[in-house]
C-alpha cells in the first residue's frame, strides 16, 4: 500500500517535489527559472494527493525560490521551465535584476547576523579573560617550540562560486576541496577522495 502520510515541512515538500517533477526542480546546483504561474499548475496535478496542502506548497515553493541556488540561477538568456521541464518566456532584465537585488540583501542579513553573533562571542570571551586575569597566576612551563602553520585566509562566502577550490578545515590539517553547492546557510563541497561534505562558510578557507 502507497504511504500516504502528510509532508511535514517545506524541506519535505521541495524533496517530494525534485522526486515528482524532475525536470523541474533540482535537488543541487543552480535551479532553473520557473514558470510564473507554477503554482496553479502544481496545485492542478496534486489535487488528488493526500501528501500536500495547498498551504505548506505555498509555502515550500517560496522557499525553493528565495534560495541562493535559485536566485544564482536567473540569469541573461535562461528560459523559465514548466512542471516537465518545457522552456517558456526568457527572463526579463527586470526579473534579472530583482532577483540579484534578493541575493545581495539575503546575503547581506545573513553576514551581518553572523558578524554580530561573533562580536557578541568575542565580548563573552574577553570578559571570561578578564575575571580569570584576577586569579594568581601559576608559573609557566616552558613550551616546546611550535612550527610556524601556513597561513590560511578566511573565505568571503559573498565571493564562492560554484567548482571553486577551496580547503575545508575539520580537523588538524585542511583538506583540498571543490565547491558543488552554495546555500543560505552551508556549502557542499567534494573533497579528492570524491566524498561530498556540507560543512559551513567558517570551516572554509583559501
Amino acid at each position: 500500500m502507497e504511504n500516504t502520510e502528510k509532508l511535514k515541512n517545506s524541506k519535505e515538500v521541495i524533496a517530494y517535489l525534485v522526486e515528482k517533477f524532475p525536470a523541474c526542480f533540482i535537488a543541487e546546483g543552480e535551479a532553473k527559472p520557473l514558470k510564473i504561474g507554477i503554482f496553479q499548475d502544481l496545485a492542478e496535478r496534486l489535487t488528488d494527493d493526500p501528501k500536500v496542502s495547498k498551504t505548506l506548497l505555498r509555502s515550500a515553493l517560496r522557499q525553493y525560490t528565495s534560495s541562493w541556488r535559485y536566485l544564482h540561477g536567473l540569469k541573461a538568456g535562461m528560459a523559465r521551465v514548466d512542471l516537465d521541464g518545457n522552456p517558456g518566456e526568457l527572463l526579463t532584465e527586470e526579473h534579472i535584476e530583482h532577483a540579484k537585488q534578493a541575493l545581495k540583501e539575503s546575503k547581506d542579513r545573513v553576514f551581518a547576523s553572523r558578524r554580530a553573533s561573533n562580536a557578541a562571542a568575542g565580548k563573552a570571551d574577553n570578559a571570561d579573560k578578564a575575571d580569570k586575569s584576577d586569579k594568581p597566576k601559576k608559573p609557566r612551563r616552558p613550551q616546546p617550540r611550535k612550527v610556524a602553520a601556513p597561513v590560511l585566509t578566511p573565505v568571503n562566502a559573498g565571493e564562492l562560486k560554484l567548482e571553486q577550490g577551496v580547503k575545508v578545515v575539520l580537523g588538524k590539517s585542511p583538506m583540498a576541496a571543490t565547491i558543488k553547492e552554495i546555500t543560505k546557510d552551508d556549502v557542499q563541497v567534494q573533497l579528492q577522495t570524491g566524498m561530498m561534505l556540507r560543512v559551513k562558510f567558517e570551516h572554509l578557507v583559501l
